[in-house]
């Protein structure tokens, strides 16, 4: 359980990043691309990666996840902004319903009743974490607030269903796999930001690189630690889904409501709660 609070603590970590940003006047977007760069040297440090014969890699997949990687990360970004740690770290989780609804449309999974309550629910629970009204405020929240994260929700689970498309590759190693979609994220996205800097959109700051490199080092470190729990506890994998994702959102919402003073109304503490139910059925289902 110590890899699965670990890779709860960096995924939070990001969040707090993120919610930190605007406060600092942090370039999210010089942040995310040096993040990629951290991301292939720690990759290549622990994973070990092999680039031999990589003829028959799914290219199209690694370059629309090294297009999607970069881009959720910034409307990931924007959510927190607007939304809070807590309201996006719920999109975010319940993300996992969207592989499970590819599973059923494009692969022919049968659905057990547990797994359509499941699915009901988290729905359930985006509709209630949306926030319509900020609370003690005599005023509508942003109104383009719920976009980003239905974005979230939908833009996280596609790029789900791509790596689960990744892992089940067999011809080419998962470590593999992840350090090419972080080259080829990184290289996308320095080509995006020396745009930006040649025609005078934003302005090129050192510091940005090592800001980069912070979030990237718990952004890699999700990944690692959530790796490491699934094959210490490989007959449980139910068990770390359910752990992570509840564990998210329990410290996301401590981290939102007591630390940055986030305000929510009854109705997103109810989605809060409907989501971890939703999140624990469709693990046990």
């Amino acid at each position: 359980m110590l890899y699965i609070f670990l890779s709860i603590c960096c995924s939070v970590i990001v969040f707090i990043q993120l919610k930190l940003a605007k406060r600092y006047h942090v370039d999210v977007f010089q942040a995310i691309t040096w993040n990629y760069s951290i991301g292939m040297l720690l990759t290549w440090l622990f994973l070990k990666p092999h680039l031999q014969n990589l003829t028959h890699a799914p290219v199209l997949t690694y370059t629309a996840l090294a297009v999607l990687l970069p881009g959720m990360f910034l409307i990931t970004a924007i959510s927190v902004r607007l939304s809070g740690i807590v309201r996006t770290d719920v999109a975010q989780r319940l993300s996992l319903f969207i592989p499970l609804i590819a599973a059923f449309l494009l692969f022919g999974e049968k659905f057990t009743v547990l797994k359509y309550i499941g699915i009901v629910l988290g729905f359930i629970a985006i509709i209630c974490s949306i926030p319509w009204r900020q609370k003690g405020k005599n005023k509508q929240a942003a109104p383009n607030a719920w976009l980003y994260l239905l974005a979230v929700f939908i833009g996280i689970g596609v790029i789900d269903v791509l790596f689960k498309q990744i892992a089940s590759f067999k011809a080419m190693p998962y470590n593999t796999s992840l350090f090419i979609i972080y080259a080829l994220a990184f290289i996308f996205s320095l080509i995006a930001l020396i745009f930006q800097v040649s025609t005078g959109k934003t302005k090129f700051s050192w510091p940005h690189i090592l800001i980069g490199w912070i979030l990237g080092i718990a952004n890699f470190g999700n990944i690692l630690f959530y790796i490491k729990a699934q094959k210490v506890l490989a007959n449980k994998p139910s068990t770390v889904l359910a752990s992570m994702n509840i564990g998210i959102i329990v410290m996301g919402a401590i981290v939102g409501i007591y630390i940055f003073k986030e305000k929510l109304s009854f109705l997103n503490r109810l989605g809060i709660a409907i989501a971890i139910i939703a999140i624990a059925i469709i693990a046990y289902s």
